[in-house]
């Protein structure tokens, strides 16, 4: 078929063309920021899932509901070579000058602004010029430490934005990488927030480690948040992911068709796209049998391999391929010790590869309290 028609769309953070099975979440969302404007406050989000199961797309979704709120939006990816402060003082800046434009009281936005210059100051960074004519303002968000600045910080951008009659929403993905002293701040600012009814929220989203995180920063941080957990879909959502982009463009699967892939894919949102695109490239008719999911597997396969896994796996020493290839061969429930036996050697020797395979966030204690301090322009 017309592989420029093709409505399936494998990638990190592409949108399909249809998004089930986040319903719930998605109206989770719509409450917050509704409630949150009228002063009420609500629970902000984080969203934790394994890598694929379409957490950015929902961020993107959100994001969409927000702004369609009337809120103010912030977002970005934390990354693992720039802090916390890198990411927010642009975007901050940014959003209090597109306050400024609106009408209203600029008194809290030239406080705001002031606030914002006492942070940058604070991280030893070149702001630039702002514009404006600031004095300084001493004694707030001029720490250097997150967990004393961050709550002064983002108050000040909160009561900006009521001066102006909106809310911010913070947007955050991959948020488990950052440090434990960043989160800390992150979930104390939001602390503050939520008693002072300021029209602020963040939804964020990381990996399934996140509520451990989170909770090992700040005790109280299990009854400021909501968790919703981002898995796979059923047969039914699945069956709905295929059918209704299908449809579009005049095209459908049979039932034998839907069984196969989701059955090749268990419900995961980024396999079921590929399956998706690479039957719509395979088939010869608008109706995609369970021949054309047999004819396709290969090709799935191959980009899987290449796209999905690959970048992963070729960071990986000899010894953790031999580490991974053993537990891919051994029969469920898989012991270290089972592992040991396959590669021939003692358990104690393969504890130092199991556990450089093991990301750094599944241990909050290894994680650094203190990322090394990066010089850049705001």
């Amino acid at each position: 078929m017309d592989p420029i028609k093709n409505p399936f769309t494998p990638g990190a953070g592409c949108p399909p063309h249809q998004l089930v099975g986040r319903e719930t979440v998605l109206e989770e969302a719509r409450i917050l920021l509704g409630r949150t404007l009228r002063r009420k406050p609500e629970k902000s989000m984080l969203l934790t899932g394994l890598r694929g199961v379409g957490k950015t797309v929902l961020l993107n979704a959100i994001e969409h509901e927000a702004e369609a709120q009337g809120y103010k939006t912030i977002s970005f990816e934390v990354t693992e070579n720039q802090t916390l402060g890198l990411k927010l003082i642009p975007a901050l800046r940014n959003l209090f000058f597109e306050l400024d434009r609106l009408a209203g009281n600029k008194d809290k936005i030239k406080r705001g602004l002031m606030i914002l210059r006492n942070f940058i100051g604070s991280l030893k960074l070149n702001y630039g010029e702002f514009g404006v004519e600031l004095d300084p303002l001493p004694g707030i968000a001029d720490t250097g430490n997150p967990e004393i600045d961050l709550p002064d910080l983002f108050l000040a951008v909160a009561e900006a934005a009521r001066a102006k009659e909106t809310g911010v929403a913070l947007l955050i993905d991959e948020i488990q990488l950052l440090s434990n002293e960043e989160l800390g701040g992150l979930i104390m600012a939001m602390h503050k927030l939520q008693q002072k009814q300021a029209p602020f929220v963040l939804i964020a989203a990381g990996l399934p480690t996140l509520p451990r995180l989170a909770g090992d920063a700040k005790s109280y941080a299990e009854r400021l948040f909501s968790y919703p957990i981002i898995g796979t879909l059923n047969q039914d959502e699945c069956n709905k992911a295929l059918q209704t982009p299908a449809a579009m463009e005049h095209a459908d699967f049979s039932p034998e068709a839907l069984t196969a892939i989701f059955a090749h894919s268990h419900g995961y949102p980024y396999f079921l796209q590929e399956w998706g695109y690479q039957v719509w490239k395979v088939a010869n008719t608008p109706y995609m049998t369970e021949i054309d999911v047999s004819d396709a597997h290969k090709q799935v396969q191959d980009r899987l391999d290449t796209n999905f896994f690959r970048v992963r796996y070729d960071r990986l020493t000899d010894a953790e391929k031999r580490f991974m290839h053993a537990m891919a061969t051994c029969p469920e429930p898989c012991k270290s010790s089972d592992i040991a036996e396959q590669l021939g050697i003692k358990p104690t020797a393969i504890t130092p590869t199991r556990a450089s395979l093991i990301p750094p966030t599944l241990f909050p204690s290894q994680r650094p309290a203190k990322r090394p301090a990066l010089t850049a322009s705001a």
